[in-house]
């Protein structure tokens, strides 16, 4: 039987979009298939009415016929008295001779009531003592049958009498049936709960003799609530049957307390499973193997000794279905139960079905559902109850980095931890334990809905982590770098604490991805990876490796973003005076940029022992790069302007041998040459500056072709720092460049050159 499945369990994620046609296909195909098994069922229901209704019509003809004929024999009866001489003499002669006779039987009857009753408790106790026999039974429920229907007859006659004391009197004599009646009804009870064992210990006779007083109690309950049901439609005509109402005159119900025996006694059941189960999430199937043991006991053992019409075993597997649902819907409300324990019951209404259809029972025929079919809210707050858990451990987590963050320069180490590849933060660490417990926790429920629901909150708390760290740290260089402009200026510590932990934040990112096949290691991520993958489908594995390789990016970004912010800060707090004077008439004085370049192999030399080693390079070239950025960008500063007259090509020159000598004494010649490739877009700008008016436009062209996402506004202020700039020179570059069809490629500095 298909589960229903709501559209934001089918559209999770974007790409699902893509799975729309197809949904609307299948959806198309099922309606079809339903509308066309409701066309049949209908057809078939019509059928079914037509021929019921047809039947009550013949039904009702045939009950008018028999009033008819009634009526018919009921005046023929009133005037057949008219045709007979004296019949009114002969009428009440027969009437005063039936009396007698019922007096005399009545008579003999009381008389003898207490002698046999004093029989039947005698057999009573023999029964006692053969409890696994009680070879009696047919015999005690005759002859309580019998007494009963005398003490019936006798207060049914005495009540029609006008004195009330004569029924106390006559209820007072059979007092002593009503303990023997109690008695016969704990034997049958006591067998009523026996009849699994009496089945698994063959003693079919007992059972028999059981169903066969059961089902003539049923019978003679039948015949009182008909006799009722006549009497009370029609009242003008009771009193002349009045003697056709021999025998019970109540019903007395004990196929109704047969049946409610066999609940009372699979509930004693399932009260005692239950307390296992509290106790032990993980014994409900072992629990409960009572349960479908004895239904095929039932089914094997005791079909054949019961009356077919009860339908024993499908009556019993209805009462036993009832009380299994309100033992799975008690618990899955109980408070006492634990997530462990809603989902073994998650997980077990496709095991129930299964035994049961395998003892005959189909599912549709078992209603309500096992659960109420609630196994989507389940999963869903079992889901949602993993996903509180790691948002609280994330939450404390991230409150505890914000504290250790905040507090920074009340530690000598800032409130990091270091290793051998340099400052980390305290956190990282029992954060990725944890999610590798929640792993386990959602791998405990076997269902890949609830692990890859919980594992899609994980990649989203990770990535909003990413966007956290980098807030906070965004935040705090803004409210530096704001402070340092200030007159008060900004503490020294402030500053550094905040680059130590730049520098531990892009560490922590690099271990979370930093994967060592030469030392047997693995990063986080790929441990993370590992961990869920033996438990998710493989349509899901597919996409969880783009969510891996984003993560895998952002982790990279991130690292580097870390590294360009520390490049920011120094620059913004140790190089801002320094800055402002490049390419100004102080400039020709100053030797600023071998004291910037100075300053920044200091950095380098004093974080390379606390930074991850795979960002050392990165470090130095993002260094460098900013460097370059703040030099091409100097054209701006107040007061900037190359005159003619001026050796600014020879300043530029030293500028660049410091930073080239710097570059020379790396000692990866490869990261040297790939700055100085970088580097070398000097070239093109000094040309900017030294080519004559009429070529600016050409030198522009080769520059843009070169440097693709060369700015135009950046031009513009290069040539008006020149002393002999003229709008002409600025109209012709902007009219070649509305000529010019540049191609676009990877990303150069310039693009980074406002």
């Amino acid at each position: 039987m298909d589960v229903p499945v709501s559209l934001t369990d089918l559209l999770r994620h974007p790409e699902d979009l893509d799975k729309i046609a197809s949904l609307k296909a299948e959806f198309t195909r099922k309606k079809t298939a339903v509308d066309s098994q409701l066309r049949s069922g209908l057809r078939e229901q019509l059928e079914t009415t037509q021929s019921g209704m047809t039947g009550l019509s013949d039904g009702q003809k045939t009950v008018q016929q028999i009033k008819d004929e009634m009526m018919k024999i009921d005046k023929i009866c009133s005037e057949s008295q008219n045709m007979i001489a004296d019949f009114a003499t002969i009428n009440l002669v027969s009437q005063a001779h039936r009396n007698f006779g019922a007096v005399e039987k009545m008579r003999r009857d009381l008389e003898s009531f207490s002698e046999r009753l004093g029989i039947v408790e005698e057999m009573l106790r023999e029964d006692d003592e053969d409890a696994e026999n009680m070879p009696n039974l047919l015999g005690v429920h005759y002859e309580l049958t019998q007494l009963r229907n005398i003490r019936d007859d006798a207060i049914e006659q005495i009540s029609r009498g006008d004195d009330p004391s004569l029924r106390d009197t006559l209820e007072d004599y059979f007092e002593r049936l009503d303990g023997a009646i109690k008695w016969f009804d704990e034997h049958l009870d006591l067998i009523a709960m026996s009849l699994i064992s009496l089945v698994s210990a063959e003693n079919h006779g007992l059972i028999v003799r059981f169903a066969l007083i059961i089902e003539a109690e049923e019978k003679s309950d039948q015949r009182v609530v008909a006799l009722q049901e006549a009497l009370k439609d029609h009242k003008e005509i009771a009193t002349r049957f009045q003697s056709i109402t021999d025998g019970a005159k109540t019903v007395r119900g004990y196929k109704e307390r047969f049946l409610r025996i066999v609940k009372e006694f699979g509930q004693s059941k399932f009260d005692g499973t239950r307390e296992k189960f509290l106790e032990d999430s993980s014994v409900l199937e072992a629990s409960l193997k009572w349960f479908f043991n004895d239904l095929n006991a039932v089914r094997l053992g005791m079909v054949p000794l019961m009356p077919k019409k009860w339908k024993i075993f499908r009556t019993w597997a209805t009462i036993w279905h009832g009380l299994m649902h309100d033992f799975l819907v008690g618990l899955i409300d109980d408070p006492e139960t634990s997530s462990a324990h809603t989902l073994e019951i998650i997980s077990w209404p496709e095991k129930y079905y299964r035994k049961m259809t395998k003892l005959g029972m189909r599912q549709d025929e078992l209603v309500p559902h096992v659960i109420d079919n609630r196994e989507t809210e389940l999963v869903r707050d079992f889901r949602a109850l993993i996903i509180k858990f790691l948002d609280e451990w994330i939450d404390r987590i991230w409150a505890q980095e914000k504290r250790d963050f905040a507090d920074r320069n009340s530690d000598q180490q800032g409130n990091l931890d270091q290793d051998e590849h340099g400052f980390r933060t305290k956190n990282l660490v029992d954060m990725w334990r944890m999610l590798r417990e929640q792993v386990d926790a959602a791998g405990n429920s076997k269902r890949t809905d609830v692990i890859e629901g919980v594992i899609d909150a994980m990649f989203q708390r990770l990535r909003a982590r990413q966007q956290s760290w980098q807030k906070m740290l965004e935040e705090e260089a803004t409210r530096l770098i704001a402070e340092s402009s200030s007159p008060r200026g900004v503490e020294t510590d402030l500053i550094q604490g905040l680059q130590d932990w730049l520098v531990a934040t892009a560490n922590d990112q690099i271990a979370c991805i930093d994967d060592n096949e030469a030392e047997g290691r693995v990063s986080y991520l790929t441990d993370f990876k590992n961990k869920f993958a033996p438990l998710v489908t493989p349509a899901y594995m597919d996409r969880a490796e783009g969510e891996v390789a984003a993560l895998r990016d952002g982790y990279v970004d991130l690292s580097t973003w870390c590294m360009t912010k520390f490049t920011h800060l120094v620059f913004a707090v140790d190089f801002k005076s320094v800055m402002g004077e490049f390419f100004t008439p102080k400039w020709y004085t100053t030797t600023n940029m071998a004291r910037i370049v100075a300053t920044i192999d200091e950095y380098i030399g004093d974080y390379k022992q606390v930074l991850h080693y795979t960002l050392f390079d990165t470090f130095v070239e993002i260094f460098m790069d900013e460097l370059l950025i703040r030099y091409l960008g100097s054209v701006r500063n107040k007061g900037a302007k190359f005159k003619r007259t001026d050796n600014f090509a020879d300043k530029i020159f030293d500028d660049l041998f410091v930073a080239f000598e710097y570059l020379d004494k790396l000692p990866d010649q490869e990261l040297s040459e790939r700055i100085k490739e970088t580097w070398k877009v000097t070239q093109p700008f000094e040309s900017l500056l030294r080519c004559p008016k009429e070529a600016v436009a050409d030198e522009f062209a080769s520059f843009k072709t070169s440097y693709w996402d060369l700015q135009i506004s950046w031009v513009e202020a290069v040539l008006r720092s020149r002393d002999d700039f003229e709008r002409s020179m600025l109209n012709a570059v902007k009219a070649r460049a509305a000529q010019m069809d540049v191609v676009r490629g990877v990303e150069t500095i310039m693009s980074k050159v406002k």
